[in-house]
């Protein structure tokens, strides 16, 4: 009887305790964190963690092109931000044949069997770039056919095993100041309150639609802000803030979920940046046919290492195989993940999935570039662009299986 009295008065002891320590265990952080409870990658130092608590490398490739076009992609020199290139194809084709292009681009440029692809080769991520147009009117409000195109590939990555990053390339105003912000040539974002105010209201709806959503890695605010020739000295001091309200929005809808900051000068110098103000929180930074030794990144390591936060590098890639070996692996031996630039393109050996050049597509460009100003035959116009809408499947493509290989990816059939 006495033992029993015991017994029970030394579960009531550690029942108490319990119930006292549950509190402090939340406050103190020694509880799992709210974010790995839910399913969502999370940061912890320098370090992206899956949700059963095992470090996630990040091997991804970005869909350049398809909903934020490129000239280059194309193999135009002058029509190189999306309104030249969406002019070329209205007096290429005329206002209501275009229109019809655009939606058959996008319906075929990034498929299924596209995303099955990624993920067979071993690639864990796919970043998304992004037109504002395509998700906002120029009023502001939220509408456009990119919200159905970006469900439907978030759809196919959470089938197939893939996580997404969604990526403003470009945002209202122009963050960067060159064609493929698609903004007047200048960062206006920066200096406009409307533009910005835009800006924070499509996160904010990116990450309402998207809230809770595993599927998701996180969002990657801005793509390569504030170009080196630019006032600097100006808009370096406006970044960080920026970054931080938008943040807020963000975490409003969206807790827990991880905000990915890009480096000032087309992503390439984290100066403007103090120590992270928020939890979970990324660095990304891009860079092309740098060093492959150490010392092209030791300003990055620098950072990471003062303030114990991870990296990403958002972009690379667009030179050779042997390159792109090199440079991965440097990065692999800094435990930075990647995202290698781009998925498909046309008609060139530095990319994943090869597009077939259409016949008579120099005749298309010299139009589109204003070098010649006479339109090509009808017959012509009509063969071109129906092989490039063809071409652009994902079974009329040619894989690099050698890219692959120097990603250290599935590199044979």
């Amino acid at each position: 009887m006495g033992r029993s009295l015991v017994g029970c008065y030394s579960a009531v002891m550690r029942l108490l305790v319990a119930l006292l320590l549950i509190p402090l265990l939340f406050v103190t952080g020694l509880a799992a964190p709210a974010d790995a409870q839910s399913g969502l990658v999370r940061i912890d130092g320098k370090n992206f963690v899956a949700p059963d608590g095992s470090t996630l490398h990040l091997k991804g490739i970005s869909l350049g092109n398809w909903l934020m076009p490129e000239g280059y992609m194309f193999k135009f020199e002058v029509a190189k931000a999306p309104r030249q290139i969406f002019s070329a194809f209205d007096r290429l084709l005329g206002p209501e044949r275009a229109g019809a292009f655009w939606q058959q681009y996008r319906d075929s440029y990034i498929t299924e069997d596209d995303i099955r692809f990624i993920k067979s080769v071993g690639f864990n991520m796919v970043r998304v770039p992004l037109h504002w147009r395509l998700f906002m009117t120029a009023d502001g409000e939220i509408s456009g056919e990119g919200w159905a195109l970006l469900d439907r590939v978030v759809g196919w990555a959470a089938a197939s095993g893939l996580y997404v990053i969604p990526d403003l390339h470009a945002a209202p105003g122009g963050q960067t100041g060159i064609n493929h912000d698609d903004g007047p040539g200048y960062p206006l974002m920066f200096y406009v309150p409307r533009d910005r105010d835009l800006t924070v209201k499509l996160w904010r709806a990116v990450a309402r639609r998207y809230s809770g959503n595993p599927t998701i890695l996180g969002y990657d605010i801005l793509n390569e802000p504030i170009a080196p020739y630019h006032d600097v000295a100006t808009l370096n001091a406006r970044l960080e803030p920026f970054y931080k309200r938008t943040t807020e929005a963000i975490r409003e809808v969206d807790p827990g979920r991880i905000v990915i900051l890009a480096a000032g000068q087309w992503s390439s110098s984290f100066a403007m940046f103090g120590p992270p103000f928020a939890k979970n929180l990324a660095y990304t930074y891009h860079s092309f046919w740098a060093s492959t030794k150490r010392d092209s990144i030791q300003r990055h390591l620098n950072f990471a290492n003062l303030y114990d936060l991870p990296l990403f590098l958002g972009e690379t890639g667009e030179l050779t195989d042997e390159w792109n070996e090199r440079f991965r692996k440097l990065h692999d031996t800094h435990g930075i993940g990647w995202s290698f630039w781009t998925y498909k393109n046309l008609d060139t050996p530095s990319t994943v999935v090869s597009i077939p050049r259409p016949q008579g597509w120099a005749e298309i460009v010299a139009f589109a570039d204003g070098k010649r100003a006479d339109k090509p035959a009808p017959e012509l116009i009509d063969r071109a662009v129906a092989e490039y809408l063809d071409g652009i499947k994902f079974r009329n493509g040619t894989i690099r299986w050698s890219y692959l290989a120097s990603l250290g990816l599935k590199g044979s059939p």
